[in-house]
């Protein structure tokens, strides 16, 4: 990340070094408040704005998935392989999904004049821990 961003003219500050590592590290779906929530807890002067500008420079050099799956806030995924997502209903936890799903299209009556570009696959549910958690 450190040399993607020299590339393409940004600072790497210590505050963006340690937002990296989170988003690396974690391996799950964050919103910007809960990247910004726990880099407060190892570096107190990180500003929100300094979290939500680095989450968009990486998303607009690829490197993030902004994704909106209605949980409230836009999550950022930093796996950008081709793949789905299983959201828990309850918790909002998201985990990736890689399965085929190749033979789906739009029907023809439905889609007329849409151009497809990609497509995303959501499940919704219960997650493991809420499966087995009373309401």
């Amino acid at each position: 990340m450190v040399e993607l961003f020299h590339r393409n003219g940004l600072k790497v500050t210590p505050q963006r070094e340690l937002i990296f590592q989170l988003l690396w590290d974690t391996g799950s779906h964050p919103s910007a408040d809960s990247v910004y929530a726990e880099a407060r807890t190892r570096m107190p002067t990180m500003s929100l704005r300094t979290v939500y500008q680095t989450l968009n420079d990486l998303a607009d050099m690829g490197e993030l998935q902004p994704l909106d799956l209605g949980t409230g806030s836009t999550r950022f995924d930093p796996n950008v392989d081709v793949h789905h997502h299983l959201v828990c209903t309850r918790c909002g936890k998201v985990r990736d999904l890689y399965a085929d799903f190749s033979a789906l299209s739009v029907p023809a009556d439905a889609g007329a004049g849409f151009a497809v570009g990609a497509a995303e696959v959501v499940f919704r549910g219960l997650c493991e821990d809420c499966q087995t958690e009373t309401p």
